[in-house]
């Protein structure tokens, strides 16, 4: 059944647009979150490091984070820049990665968010540094709530998957200060 999966998967996006609007993985989705990544997302790494950045960004207008995302997909082009090497080379990025590794190919990008929907740290580049502009960060930010994207082919994981979306909330006050994003590998859940 399970060399089947990426043609079944391929064949159901075909039909999904037209039959059903739920994510079918949903349960094993939720049970991955709730079991294995819920319980890291009051860790002081990920806490602290978007605390941190929302302190910094606290006075940036609409323009200023409309730069910053141009100022990201330039680098993201050369490869390297100011912006990318202090999200991708910081600790809550080597923390990420790590719990990336922990899930053992179920997740192939996990990226954290501040609470105006940029990137404070990222297991893997992103290609926009803005988020907030996104169902990922809107649909989890504030929210309270999990959102579960519809499982999608993704060109550079080469895989299927589900764009997951949790809010952080800071553990000692329960405010919002960001979101988690996780590309789930639906083909890797059974």
């Amino acid at each position: 059944m399970a060399r089947f999966l990426p043609v079944l998967l391929a064949a159901a996006t075909l039909v999904l647009p037209f039959t059903a609007t739920a994510n079918e993985f949903e349960p094993q989705i939720r049970s991955l979150i709730e079991d294995e990544v819920r319980p890291w997302l009051n860790d002081a790494a990920v806490v602290d490091a978007i605390a941190a950045q929302n302190k910094r960004h606290a006075s940036l207008d609409p323009e200023q984070i409309e730069e910053l995302d141009e100022q990201w997909g330039a680098e993201v082009d050369e490869g390297e820049g100011p912006l990318v090497d202090k999200v991708m080379d910081n600790a809550l990025s080597d923390f990420l990665s790590t719990k990336k590794s922990e899930l053992g190919g179920r997740v192939s990008e996990v990226f954290v968010m501040d609470n105006k929907g940029l990137n404070v740290g990222a297991s893997n580049l992103t290609s926009d540094y803005y988020q907030g502009d996104e169902a990922k960060w809107q649909e989890s930010y504030g929210t309270g709530r999990m959102h579960i994207g519809e499982v999608e082919f993704d060109d550079s994981a080469e895989a299927f998957l589900s764009q997951v979306s949790l809010p952080i909330e800071d553990p000692s006050s329960g405010e919002a200060i960001g979101a988690i994003t996780l590309g789930v590998n639906v083909e890797e859940l059974f």
